[in-house]
């Protein structure tokens, strides 16, 4: 059906007309056909005489599926439709509900709720302050007032979720609404793209035009606004240096291009020395910063002209200094590009490469090298593995057209199923789901899905022994992390029990054939590689204390 010309609004009267039918033929029409969930009682009159041409992707755990609609939403660029169950599974979800939220991922999540003539009786698996539980990190939630409302209020849930800054919505449906009489809801074309303030813009544009040295600082709203390719033509048209913003959840940039020039941690202090000797300061898609440290001092580099642009007004209203515009980055760096003068290419400082790692020990580093030799042209990598964070960065670059996704929010127990939900939106496409042994234990059941589905996920497991990333912290306050280790896990075996192939490798001389195995035809495996604890390498631990200063662990 046509969206031109409708608007949200109830039509005739339809008799035998139930609202499970009108929910049902909304989302057709949204395209969310795919649902995934975890049912309970509560919810399962949603899926009487369930359509042809909608799937149901099940998790284990409630976590797990949020986590995979995360991952499917943020792969196909539209909302995803989460089924979950009253209190009790929300309240499982919420790790990565927040998850989803710090990610400005669009989801419409619904929850099961007792019958409307239970309410006043506190029963057993009722929502009481249905709609409180998820806040604050849904953008709206509603139970609706009459059942009749809850078409209206799920086309209301999925606009507003797709709206700027996107984000996840919620709303609570009572187990009884489903049969009521209804009436067919139609759907607005909604387009809320903002455009730049042209005078903002051209103020901006002087500010560059007038600085002798720019610094980009990108961040997870280039790939959400779909701008990476405006951000490179701005970048190369102003010959600006480009840095990946502090906890950035995608790759907003290729980092093997010449005005690359790293990561920045989420110190303050770190920033600014990195910062050093840019008079110019353009943050896109990003806060101006996320700390996870504290720290004093100035923001950027005394002297340096700062501005930020974003889709998000609360970020925007954050900006401690400088201008701050409200716009989608699409347009505004189109606009930018066509105001600020194009400067002369300076003489190339490409990014300091690090040695290459000793092949004689197996370590995360060694194992990021040789995933960068190895992985398939084009494969989309979904990242948890906190304490390789940094040997990622130095040996594993994105590169122009790979897809990058990772967890905004530093919780764990996201990316297991999100790459599995990555997966299922492109099946096309395979995925590496690169994990930490600690993190893959926060959502395991996740390879379940990936087996039962197909997925074609191939997922790397660093195994050194338990929550390093955590001794690398605890470093900063002169202790030593308790509850750190975590050996004794076969990963290989709770693989195999949930129907994905699995193998162990230890010796750095079986690392390629191993890899070259993992990549080799479809489906889902799994690869646990043992690394030595601290990388093998004696000054990991110092190198590990500087990084950490400001990474999410």
């Amino acid at each position: 059906m046509s969206l031109d010309g409708l608007h949200v609004g109830r039509t005739e009267t339809h008799v035998g007309y139930a609202v499970r039918q009108a929910v049902m033929e909304l989302l057709e029409r949204f395209g969310m056909t795919t649902i995934f969930g975890n049912p309970g009682s509560t919810e399962l009159p949603m899926f009487r005489d369930f359509p042809e041409g909608f799937r149901y992707i099940l998790g284990l755990q409630e976590s797990v599926v949020v986590a995979m609609a995360d991952g499917f939403a943020q792969a196909s660029g539209a909302a995803a439709l989460v089924n979950l169950h009253s209190s009790a599974g929300v309240g499982h979800a919420m790790g990565n509900l927040f998850t989803a939220y710090r990610n400005g991922t669009p989801l419409v999540i619904t929850a099961g709720q007792q019958a409307r003539s239970m309410l006043p009786y506190a029963p057993f698996l009722h929502a009481e302050r249905a709609t409180e539980l998820p806040r604050p990190f849904v953008k709206w939630a509603i139970e609706p007032a009459r059942a009749q409302d809850v078409p209206q209020a799920i086309a209301q849930a999925y606009q507003i979720a797709m709206q700027a800054p996107r984000g996840p919505t919620f709303v609570s449906i009572p187990i009884d609404d489903w049969e009521q009489p209804a009436q067919p809801v139609a759907v607005t074309r909604l387009s809320a793209k903002a455009a730049p303030d042209p005078q903002a813009m051209a103020e901006a544009a002087a500010t560059i035009a007038k600085a002798s040295r720019i610094a980009i600082v990108a961040g997870t709203g280039v790939a959400s606004n779909s701008a990476r390719d405006n951000l490179l033509a701005l970048a190369e048209r102003i010959d600006a240096d480009v840095w990946i913003a502090p906890m950035a959840a995608r790759n907003p940039f290729p980092e093997d291009h010449r005005l690359f020039r790293g990561f920045l941690p989420a110190s303050r202090e770190a920033i600014v020395q990195r910062l050093d000797g840019a008079d110019c300061i353009l943050v896109l898609g990003a806060p101006v910063f996320t700390y996870h440290v504290e720290g004093s001092g100035p923001f950027v580099p005394p002297g340096a002209a700062l501005i930020q642009i974003g889709d998000d007004p609360a970020e925007a209203a954050r900006v401690p200094e400088g201008i701050a515009i409200v716009a989608d980055l699409a347009h505004a760096l189109n606009a930018l590009a066509g105001l600020a003068p194009a400067r002369p290419q300076g003489s190339s400082v490409r990014r300091d490469q690090p040695a290459p790692p000793p092949p004689n020990v197996l370590t995360d580093t060694l194992l990021m090298s040789r995933l960068a030799a190895l992985r398939p042209a084009g494969i989309a990598v979904v990242e948890e593995a906190p304490s390789t964070r940094g040997p990622m960065h130095d040996h594993l670059p994105m590169l122009a057209g790979d897809e990058f996704h990772t967890c905004a929010s530093g919780g764990l127990g996201h990316a297991l199923p999100a790459a599995v939900g990555v997966a299922l939106a492109r099946p096309d496409r395979p995925v590496l789901c690169l994990l930490g042994d600690g993190s893959a234990m926060y959502a395991i059941q996740g390879i379940w899905s990936a087996g039962h589905y197909t997925a074609d996920v191939r997922f790397v497991i660093v195994n050194n022994g338990g929550y390093a990333a955590l001794d690398q912290f605890g470093a900063l306050f002169g202790l030593e992390a308790v509850g750190s280790k975590m050996p004794g896990i076969d990963f290989v075996a709770l693989a195999k029990a949930q129907g994905v192939p699995g193998e162990c490798v230890s010796d750095p001389g079986d690392l390629d054939r191993a890899l070259t195995a993992l990549f080799a035809g479809a489906g889902p495996r799994l690869l646990e590689v043992i690394v030595a604890r601290g990388g093998g390498d004696p000054h990991a631990d110092d190198h590990a204390l500087e990084e950490h200063r400001g990474e999410a662990l």
